[in-house]
């Protein structure tokens, strides 16, 4: 397999510590090794995006505002990032962009200029796995606390936290 072109995230308990519907930029908290990780791939010029369900959208506990205000606290902390896309649905909408299904990964790949095929993405959780998979991307789980230990025997590949699961991706040349 090739170097990806791009790396897609999960933002929440990814590349920064969860908090359930969280509105308040003053909470952002980078999870370990996030800035060393997404600096050893601007450093080689991936395309760098975040995925995200923020069903609190649709539950009507944030606004698109407080999404967008978080997003924005995360990029003065990591840096900036060449793609956000979020689904605000209710996990019971049926919509084809809330992880696990593709939508995200393809649209975050189109808005990059490069196909799903050439996306890593990692996440913390099952849906995140399902998400890449869908879409014909790669998958690297980072486990958390939260993360069902069936989610991991399933993924496809897994690694113990965000600066490993780059490193596995950038070392995946031919």
């Amino acid at each position: 397999m090739t170097r990806p072109a791009a790396v897609l995230f999960d933002r929440d308990d990814t590349l920064v510590e969860d908090v359930p519907y969280n509105g308040d930029p003053e909470k952002v908290r980078p999870m370990p090794g996030a800035r060393e990780a997404l600096g050893l791939l601007r450093e080689r010029g991936l395309r760098l995006g975040v995925v995200s369900n923020q069903s609190g959208i649709g539950r009507g506990v944030l606004t698109e505002a407080d999404v967008q205000a978080v997003n924005a606290r995360i990029e003065a902390l990591l840096g900036p990032f060449d793609a956000w896309v979020h689904c605000p649905h209710l996990p019971d909408d049926g919509c084809g962009c809330r992880k696990p299904a593709p939508g995200l990964v393809v649209e975050a790949a189109r808005l990059l200029g490069v196909r799903p095929e050439e996306c890593v993405v990692i996440g913390d959780i099952g849906s995140d796995m399902g998400a890449a998979l869908a879409a014909g991307a790669r998958g690297v789980l980072v486990p958390t606390a939260r993360t069902l230990p069936e989610e991991v025997a399933a993924a496809p590949h897994v690694c113990r936290d965000l600066l490993s699961a780059v490193r596995h991706a950038l070392g995946r040349r031919p």
